[in-house]
């Protein structure tokens, strides 16, 4: 995921002199937060790249968006806003709010794996004042949080996963109008994520699975990315990674014996790995699940 300040919601806030950035934070795996507050204000996000979760945390009653005056905000009203969605917002008196920023790149792994769905032929639809209060609590629960504290910042990580888990299964529509052409077959695609599961502890090239689908590698890189979301070897290390999260969350073994069992060739190579997307070692992500 880019770095906050050049995500187009974050961007916007940031731009006004009316608001305050209390905190924010990277979360690792396409994942990121922060807490605002804003008074007397006037926001627009124009085609972000990326989507955005929001929950009010305090007022809102008088903020509304310029096109529908007369629906308004509340304490622990949900707004859903999508990638390349468009919307301009007037802020009376004071509010609080708590956003989730989503790469596109998450949300398409958590189509695959959560609807069995090709991202592509879904939407996440734009949802404005909606009330959930399941989400709302996942919401309030997140910005309670120490973000700069490592077991914090990974128990934000699951909160953040449960609430685009939640998002995807009440706010996602197939894309209407939509003729989808090029791809894997269903069976391909539910035949390479069994492959690539029950072999993660091996190297995997390119190679071996296009052999899967009878393709050449040219050929079944892109069919690959338009079925799932993104290429293959981002595809296969986002699996170890996950795997690597599950040993250590369920097992006592080893760092090198994770590593092994995720098909990282050491353990500073997973060690890397896993800090980069995770913003915390192995062994800071096992210290945190055991203290919570």
């Amino acid at each position: 995921m880019a770095p906050l300040e050049h995500l187009q919601v974050f961007q916007s806030m940031h731009s006004s002199p009316h608001t305050r950035l209390h905190r924010s934070a990277e979360l690792g795996d396409g994942l990121a937060a922060a807490v605002w507050s804003n008074r007397h204000d006037a926001r627009d996000y124009q085609a972000p790249s990326h989507h955005t979760l929001s929950c009010y945390l305090a007022g809102g009653t008088g903020t509304f968006r310029r096109e529908r005056p007369h629906s308004k905000g509340a304490p622990d009203k949900l707004c859903v806003l999508p990638a390349g969605h468009q919307s301009a917002w007037v802020i009376n008196g004071e509010i609080q709010l708590a956003h989730l920023y989503i790469s596109q790149e998450q949300f398409a792994l958590a189509a695959v794996h959560l609807l069995d769905r090709e991202p592509r032929e879904l939407e996440l639809r734009e949802g404005t004042f909606l009330d959930d209060a399941q989400q709302a609590k996942r919401f309030r629960q997140l910005s309670q949080l120490d973000w700069a504290e490592p077991a914090d910042r990974l128990l934000s990580s699951t909160l953040a996963h449960g609430l685009i888990h939640h998002a995807l299964l009440s706010q996602v529509g197939r894309r209407e109008g939509l003729r989808v052409t090029g791809g894997l077959a269903p069976s391909q695609r539910r035949q390479l994520r069994e492959f690539i599961q029950a072999n993660l502890n091996e190297p995997l090239s390119l190679g071996q699975l296009a052999g899967l689908c009878a393709l050449s590698e040219y050929h079944f890189a892109r069919m690959f990315q338009l079925s799932f979301g993104l290429p293959p070897h981002r595809y296969v290390q986002a699996q170890r990674l996950r795997h690597g999260q599950q040993l250590l969350q369920h097992t006592a073994q080893p760092l090198v014996e994770v590593a092994l069992a995720c098909g990282f060739a050491s353990a500073s190579h997973f060690n890397n790995r896993f800090r980069q997307a995770f913003k915390a070692t192995p062994g800071q992500y096992r210290a945190a699940l055991q203290r919570h």
